[in-house]
C-alpha cells in the first residue's frame, strides 16, 4: 500500500469517526454515550495524523534537479538479504478501507429484535429491599425494575397495579404473545444483553417498532419468586419514537 493510500486511509478513518460520533448519533448504535468523547478525540487524531503525513511529503525538487519523491519511494522499499521486497503490504490490508467507508456512507444497522430473539434475557441483579411503589397509576417502570419486582419483591406490591413500560417489539413466532424488549450496553455492542417482558392480550406490531405498553402483571407461578414470569396483560399499546440513546433500560417515554 503506497504512502498516498495510507494517508487516504488515515483521513477517511478520521472523518468516519467524526461523522459517527460528532456530527451524527451513529456511534450510539455501537457504544455507550460515555464513550463518545473518546471517539471524537480518536477521529480528530487520525485526521491530524493523515494531514501531517501528507504535508510532510510535499517536498520540492532538490538543488541537483532530482525529485525527492523518487528517493522517498526508494526509501519505502525494504529488501532483505535474499532480495525479497517487504515494502508491499498484503492485499488483505485493502479491507481496512471498508470500515472507514462504511462509517461515512453506510453504517451497520442498530441491534434490535433479530439479536434479542436469539439470546436469553439478561438475569436481573438480586435485590432484597424495594421501596414502596408510588401512588400514581399507571406506575412508570423500566423492564428491569418490573422483572425484579415480579420475581424478587416478597411484599408483592406489583400485583394488581397498572404499570407502564417502553421498549421495542420482538415477535415470538409460534407462541402466545410477543416481547417488549430493551438491549443494554455495558460498554459497547460486543457485550450487549437484552431484557424482555412477554406481552399478552395485544397483537404484535412489526419487529423493532418502539411502543409504550400499559397493563398489569400476567399471573403465573408465585409472585415475588423466580417462578413468576416477567409478563404483562396489555391494556394499551402506543407507538412511540425511538429514543436517541436506545441502548439503556430507561423509564417510559410519554
Amino acid at each position: 500500500m503506497k504512502r498516498p493510500l495510507q494517508v487516504t486511509l488515515l483521513v477517511l478513518s478520521g472523518l468516519g469517526l467524526l461523522h459517527a460520533s460528532l456530527f451524527t448519533d451513529l456511534s450510539l448504535r455501537f457504544v455507550k454515550e460515555g464513550m463518545r468523547p473518546m471517539l471524537v478525540a480518536s477521529g480528530a487524531l487520525l485526521l491530524v495524523l493523515g494531514v501531517a503525513e501528507a504535508w510532510s511529503h510535499q517536498k520540492p525538487a532538490g538543488e541537483d534537479g532530482h525529485d525527492h519523491e523518487d528517493a522517498d519511494a526508494d526509501a519505502d522499499r525494504h529488501v532483505d538479504a535474499h532480495g525479497h521486497d517487504h515494502s508491499t503490504v498484503p492485499r488483505i490490508a485493502w479491507l481496512l478501507f471498508l470500515p472507514a467507508l462504511s462509517l461515512l456512507f453506510y453504517a451497520p444497522p442498530a441491534l434490535g429484535a433479530y439479536t434479542a430473539a436469539r439470546e436469553a434475557p439478561k438475569a436481573v441483579t438480586e435485590q432484597r429491599y424495594f421501596d414502596p411503589l408510588p401512588a400514581t397509576s399507571p406506575v412508570p417502570l423500566t423492564l428491569t425494575q418490573f422483572t425484579s419486582r415480579v420475581q424478587q419483591d416478597h411484599k408483592r406490591d406489583i400485583g394488581g397495579r397498572s404499570v407502564r413500560m417502553t421498549g421495542f417489539v420482538t415477535p415470538d413466532k409460534g407462541a402466545d404473545g410477543w416481547y417488549l424488549t430493551r438491549i443494554i450496553f455495558t460498554c459497547c455492542a460486543a457485550d450487549a444483553q437484552s431484557v424482555k417482558v412477554r406481552i399478552h392480550g395485544a397483537s404484535a406490531l412489526p419487529a423493532n417498532t418502539w411502543v409504550t405498553v400499559t397493563g398489569t402483571w400476567h399471573p403465573g407461578g408465585t409472585l415475588g419468586t423466580s417462578s413468576a414470569p416477567a409478563a404483562l396483560d396489555a391494556r394499551t399499546v402506543k407507538k412511540v419514537a425511538k429514543p436517541v440513546n436506545a441502548y439503556t433500560d430507561a423509564l417510559p417515554l410519554f
